[in-house]
């Protein structure tokens, strides 16, 4: 009996009006394209305000993120509905602002630092396993259990606490909030504002957004006084904040350190629970799968060195991350004109790459909607990786945690299937994408002792 491929959400019909369009992308992005892009190369998208383009050919993809970054910056269209939290994070920010950002930020994740930084990953591991034993013979709401996993690999990491932690925990519990007030979703990703109109974000979103800030002060304000009195750990935040950009000798300020963390909490949180989450809902409809799993993390320890040795983890995970990339679309302003497959694209324009749908296109890829790890090891598999596998985006603005998921995430995956059996309880769940892909009524699992 053939396993039914993993979900996927329905497709709306081809031709909507923006009305109907903006009630659909505000329900679910997803799920608001037509099933065309899929298979298109290049589709155009009009409305009364602006001009959006979607490239799904891989070379057109290239130049946009590797050989001409610069000329495709980040679209402020999206931004907007974030900004409240992420001020002037990296994530939204453009130009030299964002490449001294970079220069600071990214040495405290160099593959040396992985090595520094797996002890509190396996810490949050083994404290992941220990709430999933309170739940033996149950079945649990997986996006929950994984979320607070990977906020406590991010408070462990970045401040040497756990998500028990007071300030931790509440960071945590306020973020719960903020993603359901859905904040990507607003009238600025529709409609071009000037910059003195009020925004009409939800009343909670920016409340919360203003609570959560100041609980990361309080954590920055707390760690450069340890920083001033030489008694701080040397973890990432000491890292970022004690590097001077190589060009101009500064450091953040408590500001831009506030922005950076809540980024870091947003990016590597809520994209890492996203992925796990995934991962284990395919392995609880695919027991083989997960059989090897188990298998492989026998002989798991507490050594960096392991790490490479969970390649059937790896590869389920990496596999999880093409059919679910937690970040589904990424979207950029062309500023200046081009032309793409014989189409005049004006400056302004929106250049919108999806790894959702580049990830499974038909024209790209063997089996696009099947879950087969195996893949990674054909010609295929290998090409398309190459080509048209970007759940990190890529070029000069790839996640400057991708080594950090990659690591963060199939240990938690071994770790937890090395103690336990997950099978799916109730319909499949359907993948619906607002901050990041997340089940629509999230995923039940139940849980046995291996």
């Amino acid at each position: 009996m053939n396993t039914p491929n993993p979900p996927k959400p329905p497709s709306r019909p081809d031709k909507v009006s923006l009305r109907q369009y903006a009630k659909l992308f505000r329900r679910d992005i997803l799920s608001a394209q037509p099933e065309r892009l899929y298979r298109a190369w290049m589709a155009a998208f009009k409305t009364p305000f602006f001009r959006s383009y979607m490239l799904n050919q891989p070379s057109l993809v290239q130049i946009v993120l590797k050989e001409r970054p610069d000329d495709f910056p980040k679209s402020s269209r999206i931004s907007e509905g974030l900004r409240p939290l992420l001020g002037n994070s990296v994530f939204l920010t453009n130009g030299e602002i964002w490449k001294r950002q970079r220069r600071i930020i990214d040495p405290a994740f160099e593959g040396g630092r992985l090595r520094d930084t797996f002890p509190a990953m396996w810490q949050a591991a083994l404290a992941a396993v220990n709430r999933l034993n309170q739940h033996v013979g149950q079945a649990v709401e997986i996006e929950e259990e994984t979320s607070h996993a990977a906020a406590d690999v991010i408070f462990r990491t970045l401040f040497s606490i756990p998500i028990e932690h007071e300030v931790a925990s509440e960071v945590f519990f306020q973020f719960r909030d903020y993603q359901r007030s859905q904040p990507i979703l607003n009238l600025a990703a529709f409609v071009p504002l000037p910059r003195w109109m009020p925004r009409f974000f939800r009343s909670d979103t920016k409340k919360t957004a203003k609570s959560i800030r100041g609980l990361i002060r309080q954590l920055t304000l707390a760690r450069m006084e340890e920083i001033k009195a030489g008694s701080a750990p040397d973890d990432l935040a000491t890292k970022i904040m004690t590097t001077a950009d190589p060009q101009t000798g500064d450091v953040f300020d408590t500001e831009e350190m506030v922005d950076q963390v809540a980024i870091f909490f947003l990016a590597g949180h809520e994209t890492s629970a996203s992925a796990l989450a995934w991962a284990l809902y395919l392995m609880a409809t695919h027991p083989d799968w997960q059989d090897k799993i188990a298998a492989e993390a026998t002989d798991l320890k507490k050594d960096f060195s392991s790490v490479s040795k969970l390649r059937v983890s790896r590869d389920v995970f990496r596999e999880t991350l093409r059919l679910y990339p937690p970040v589904p679309m990424m979207v950029r302003q062309s500023s200046c004109s081009e032309t793409f497959r014989d189409r005049e694209i004006a400056p302004g324009a929106q250049m919108v790459i999806s790894p959702w749908h580049l990830h499974r296109h038909e024209r790209l890829w063997d089996n696009p909607d099947g879950f087969d790890p195996t893949r990674w090891q054909t010609e295929n598999g290998k090409a398309c990786m190459r080509e048209a596998y970007i759940p990190f985006s890529a070029g000069a603005r790839v996640c400057t945690g991708a080594g950090f998921a990659m690591v963060e995430g199939p240990l938690i995956l071994s770790m937890i299937l090395k103690h336990f059996k997950v099978s799916a309880e109730g319909p499949p769940p359907v993948p619906v994408a607002h901050l990041t892909v997340r089940s629509n009524e999230g995923i039940k699992l139940r849980i046995e002792r291996r």
